[in-house]
């Protein structure tokens, strides 16, 4: 039971525009999510989201903000980028 990754554009775009290892964690850290059981376990939920419920993967001095849909198995990436700047969206 793996779960499928979407990416948004906005998350795609800002992605294309960190430093190149960086991203690659990223995309690293986020498939590892997908494979897990629970990737809920892994992350830190963020306050004030409820629905839906908007969590927070920690990748050095950068964020990247998930939503997680059980019942389709879908990790949906909503934005990445610094920690200073990244929660102001959400």
């Amino acid at each position: 039971m793996t779960y499928q990754v979407v990416i948004t554009a906005t998350a795609r775009h800002t992605l294309g525009n960190i430093p190149r290892p960086i991203a690659i964690r990223i995309g690293e850290e986020i498939a590892s999510l997908a494979a897990e059981a629970d990737p809920k376990a892994h992350l830190k939920k963020l306050k004030g989201s409820d629905n839906p419920p908007f969590y927070s993967l920690r990748v050095g001095d950068y964020r990247a903000v998930l939503s997680i849909i059980d019942n389709l198995l879908v990790i949906h990436v909503i934005g990445v980028g610094r920690r200073r700047r990244i929660y102001r969206k959400f």
